[in-house]
């Protein structure tokens, strides 16, 4: 990215990186569009430019810098959203580098980051489909982890995006009963076949938080991963059960003050979890699921590298059902 907005995407040849001390160079394959990629695309969040943008990528490890253990040449890897954060809870530097944001991204063919932050993908998964998981899988996987989410619970999913898709497979890997909400009757009945138990069309029913509270027999959702935020999170606490959780993790709605009543969350005694992705530890026991349930992330479309601002423009149309996946080739 030369400058903010599509009209500043550009191919440009750049030396081939070497790893550094505790750095890994990856060859990537693949690449994904995430919603903080189309923002940061836009110039709606401030960045240093030239970026090479794209949070999210999968590849094979082709060098390692020195003292790097724990990954070798050959693995196939995908790096983590948050490059600095292993493990525990965030420190401000650990939130500070995220690819394709604050430092370059993925949407290139060679990168080399520190090795901490890279984790290795399910070996079932192409390139295509692991190049998903470093955000919207991981954001997914929290939302339903963090809050403790239990076989036998009713888990809410707002719409059919990258996050939603994998929160409603990772509900059904974990033992949930799962609502999923979508404008779309098309992609409602392509979530029945993903597993969901139950399907509302909110264009049909505005007041979608009603249906859910008759789908749960009047007790509402246990869990709902609220993707709107200040356009949703009203409704999301009337759906909610007594001593329910909602997981925060998208403004689809737009970013701003949300417009409900605080009182509420206090007199159903609720929690409410803001999801910031995740480390490379959560990363891997993600990934530890995904391998042991053979999910397959939802790719809808690919574009090649070189269309990445035809990719950002179909996110912006929101005619996807999972992910947007870009193919990084030879």
């Amino acid at each position: 990215m030369r400058s903010a907005g599509l009209e500043g995407l550009e191919l440009e040849t750049r030396e081939r990186p070497e790893p550094g001390p505790g750095e890994v160079l990856l060859r990537l394959r693949a690449s994904c569009l995430n919603y903080h990629d189309y923002v940061v695309l836009q110039g709606r969040s401030p960045v240093d430019y030239p970026r090479v943008p794209l949070s999210d990528g999968c590849g094979e490890v082709i060098g390692t810098g020195p003292g790097v253990a724990r990954l070798a040449v050959g693995d196939r890897v995908a790096p983590n959203f948050f490059i600095g954060w292993a493990s525990g809870r965030p420190t401000l530097e650990d939130w500070r580098n995220v690819l394709g944001d604050s430092i370059d991204g993925c949407a290139q063919d060679y990168l080399s980051v520190p090795a901490a932050g890279v984790a290795k993908v399910p070996a079932h998964l192409t390139d295509l489909e692991a190049a998903t998981l470093p955000c919207a899988g991981l954001t997914a996987w929290n939302a339903l982890v963090e809050p403790g989410l239990v076989a036998g619970e009713t888990l809410l999913v707002q719409g059919t995006g990258g996050v939603s898709i994998f929160a409603l497979q990772f509900g059904k890997a974990l033992g949930a009963e799962v609502i999923v909400t979508s404008s779309s009757d098309e992609k409602l009945e392509r979530a029945r076949g993903l597993g969901a138990d139950h399907t509302v069309n909110y264009r049909r029913t505005p007041e979608w938080q009603a249906s859910v509270r008759e789908i749960t027999d009047g007790r509402g959702a246990d869990l709902i991963v609220d993707v709107g935020g200040r356009d949703t999170l009203a409704r999301s606490v009337k759906a909610a059960a007594v001593g329910g959780r909602i997981a925060l993790v998208g403004v689809l709605g737009g970013f701003g003050d949300a417009p409900f009543n605080p009182s509420a969350t206090f007199s159903k005694h609720l929690r409410l979890y803001g999801i910031g992705v995740g480390s490379r530890e959560d990363f891997d026991a993600m990934n530890r699921c995904v391998a042991q349930h053979r999910l397959r992330p939802v790719v809808s479309d690919v574009f090649p590298l070189e269309e990445t601002a035809d990719a950002a423009r179909l996110l912006e149309r929101g005619g996807h059902l999972g992910k947007i996946a870009v193919s990084i080739a030879d």
